[in-house]
């Protein structure tokens, strides 16, 4: 009967284990995938930036000529 305790006690050991594995490693996915969204949406408002100061340099452009 010890033996079989010790062996119980063993495998729920090993699924604590391993389910502490689990969950660090779903949290180090989300870290993950929170940088990945920052630096997309990032990349996007620079992409915008860049169009709109082009518009308007194009702008300038143009009236500088008119005048």
């Amino acid at each position: 009967m010890r033996n079989v305790e010790q062996v119980s006690s063993l495998k729920t050991e090993l699924l604590d284990i391993f389910m502490s594995m689990e969950v660090d490693e779903h949290k180090q996915r989300q870290k993950s995938a929170a940088v990945r969204y920052l630096r997309a949406r990032r990349g996007i408002e620079l992409h915008k930036e860049f169009k709109r100061l082009e518009r308007d340099i194009a702008d300038l452009d143009d009236d500088e000529l008119i005048q």
